[in-house]
């Protein structure tokens, strides 16, 4: 993969470069308010979330990697979607939103997004756009992993910023997620800015992930955690605990080579290793 360079631009912000699946500090001071009642947040969004935890608006940070793309129509469709992907390596930019992260994914001059965090999120998103280089202008895609208010609490903001972006979320999550303009259903199968768009239900019914076949980049969401370890999804917030076991077998079918998580480090060294031999202990 080729790293893109970060530069820090918010006193909140901690940045890290990804170049050839290894990361660096780049500069950045950061912060994370931990309130310990995460529930009260959660009742506040009026959604279940993926976590306990909380974390108040404009305090997150920032990594960076690959890229994808796809087309700019005003009015997108309603369900699924198959889209070229523009010419160049994906690299991929965390964005560090204390307990929870979104993606920045950028081929060539393009981007897309791949969650949007909590509410409050975008100005961390922007940053990090800006620093990959394509800006809001560049964002052609915004795919939501799943329903949950620390995923897509910022879908509002982020389609408003990113005015030439169509908006995708599972199909069976989709009636769950309020956005400013129609947002397309995405099923297994599709394709996304040359990503593979993976059915991972479990932790939601419409949870989704997201793959690059060429760098072998799986963008998890909370299909996979890896808070203390690669594990499957948080047991206290999945829906169908065997559904998200066989979803995890799925994924691990895939060898990725890098495993980008919601909450979590990204698993850069040993990640299909990893990943087969979580599928295989699982009941």
């Amino acid at each position: 993969m080729v790293g893109a360079r970060l530069t820090a631009v918010s006193a909140a912000a901690r940045v890290s470069v990804m170049s050839g699946g290894q990361g660096r500090l780049v500069g950045r001071r950061w912060f994370l308010t931990q309130t310990g009642r995460g529930a009260v947040g959660i009742a506040v969004l009026g959604l279940a979330a993926c976590t306990g935890s909380g974390r108040s608006a404009g305090q997150g940070g920032a990594t960076a990697g690959p890229t994808a793309t796809g087309p700019t129509a005003s009015d997108p469709p309603q369900s699924g979607s198959t889209t070229a992907a523009p010419a160049g390596d994906l690299r991929w930019s965390r964005v560090d939103l204390g307990f929870v992260a979104a993606y920045v994914l950028v081929r060539g001059r393009e981007a897309a997004v791949v969650d949007t965090g909590v509410g409050g999120s975008a100005d961390e998103i922007g940053a990090v756009l800006d620093q990959a280089g394509p800006g809001w202008a560049g964002v052609r895609h915004v795919v939501l992993t799943h329903k949950h208010p620390d995923h897509a609490g910022s879908i509002g903001d982020v389609l408003t910023a990113a005015t030439r972006a169509t908006g995708y979320v599972g199909a069976d999550d989709l009636a769950a997620v309020d956005a400013p303009r129609r947002l397309t259903a995405l099923g297994d199968g599709d394709e996304v800015f040359g990503l593979q768009v993976v059915a991972t239900p479990g932790h939601t019914v419409g949870h989704l992930a997201v793959f690059d076949p060429d760098t072998e980049v799986l963008v998890a969401g909370d299909a996979l955690t890896n808070t203390e370890g690669l594990a499957g999804s948080n047991p206290q917030f999945t829906e169908d605990k065997a559904a998200a076991v066989a979803s995890v077998r799925k994924l691990a079918r895939l060898t990725p080579r890098t495993i980008l998580v919601g909450h979590g480090e990204p698993l850069t060294d040993g990640a299909a290793a990893a990943l087969q031999k979580l599928a295989s202990s699982l009941p």
